[in-house]
């Protein structure tokens, strides 16, 4: 799918990454980063999972009854337990395979597996109050096909989803009709909701039952991609039944690589993104092309040196929409290793709202009303 090679040097997400490889990536070029990262080999098409896979709870990273220590993880300060609202999350997580071996993750990868649980405990763990949380192990696309233009990368891309939509077809026989349902993800698991939504959800019953999405770390075009989700973006607080994404650059703020990827690929429409504007959603107010200051900002999950643990600071981190709906958040704050290139916080999305977050979606899920 050529509309998703479209930005960032990588798509790998979560808490905090300390790993040698993003230290590098702050000082190497574009082609050394492809050459380092970009699988040397021909895809491989992979064996469709079988029709019953996602009813086998191994497929699952978290499902009802399992994975609860990832996926509700709660800072001091945080939400323990589900709350009265009884909604249900389908969370698809973002990159974690990051080898060159192969264009798309096995499923017995240990390593992609371990890096997920670690993006899933600081990025799904905002949604700890739902009645249920589901996030499905799929055979992701390698970092790498974010890279390149090859073939492969749109045939990696490709395997992923359907792997991520099949799961999504059981999630709803699980899900009690009457029961909301939020679909968020990162990054390469945000685009993969979207296209979700585009070829599966628009249109059909499954789009009445969806009280939110949160479609992070993936830029959305205002025209040429948000008409052919069915849904449109949360324009206003305690709205239900949209679409809040965004993607963090700290100032000052270069993102003329990332806007230049951006433009130059189709939108879900066919259609060049030129000239297009970007969804952004405000996580501090809830709402669309807005800003607010850090005393709005209930808590930014800040990591301990050792990744054991983490605490909510309040008051840190201010948020305002440019004119090209980049989520500007003033002087870098120190998080990390993880800042990419050009003060971009693509990594900590999530972790710089997660208290706003959490009660965002509780808020919203509160507004929805079952179809008639």
């Amino acid at each position: 799918m050529k509309a998703a090679r479209i930005f960032l040097y990588i798509i790998a997400a979560g808490i905090v990454l300390v790993i040698g490889t993003f230290f590098a990536l702050r000082i190497w070029s574009d082609e050394l980063t492809a050459l380092a990262f970009v699988p040397t080999t021909e895809f491989q098409e992979k064996q469709a999972l079988d029709a019953n896979a996602y009813a086998d709870a191994a497929m699952w990273i978290a499902r009802p009854g399992k994975g609860d220590e990832i996926v509700r993880w709660q800072p001091r300060g945080g939400v323990q337990k589900p709350g009265a609202t009884r909604f249900a999350v389908f969370f698809v997580h973002p990159t974690s395979y990051l080898e060159k071996s192969g264009w798309n993750a096995n499923l017995d990868d240990k390593s992609a597996d371990d890096l997920a649980r670690l993006f899933l405990k600081g990025m799904a763990s905002p949604f700890g109050q739902a009645s249920e949380i589901w996030a499905p192990r799929y055979r992701q696309a390698a970092y790498g096909a974010f890279l390149t233009d090859y073939p492969s990368a749109g045939k990696a891309l490709d395997l992923a989803y359907r792997d991520v939509a099949q799961a999504f077809d059981y999630f709803l026989t699980q899900v009690p009709a009457d029961e909301p349902i939020v679909l968020a993800g990162h990054s390469q698991g945000s685009l993969h909701l979207l296209r979700l939504l585009a070829e599966k959800v628009k249109g059909t019953p499954a789009q009445k039952r969806i009280a939110m999405v949160y479609a992070i770390g993936w830029p959305i075009s205002l025209e040429h991609d948000l008409p052919s989700l069915g849904l449109p973006a949360c324009s206003v607080r305690h709205q239900a039944g949209c679409i809040e994404s965004w993607v963090s650059f700290a100032e000052p703020a270069d993102t003329a690589q990332m806007l230049e990827r951006f433009r130059d690929s189709p939108g879900f429409d066919g259609q060049p993104r030129t000239g297009s504007a970007i969804l952004c959603t405000n996580p501090l107010s809830g709402r669309t092309a807005d800003s607010a200051p850090a005393s709005a900002n209930l808590g930014t999950l800040v990591p301990n040196a050792a990744l054991t643990d983490a605490t909510l600071t309040p008051g840190a981190i201010p948020a305002r929409c440019n004119s090209n709906g980049i989520l500007l958040i003033g002087d870098p704050p120190t998080l990390g290793p993880a800042v990419l290139p050009g003060n971009n916080y693509h990594v900590y999305d999530i972790p710089l709202f997660w208290k706003n977050l959490q009660q965002d979606v509780t808020e919203r899920v509160q507004q929805w009303t079952p179809p008639a």
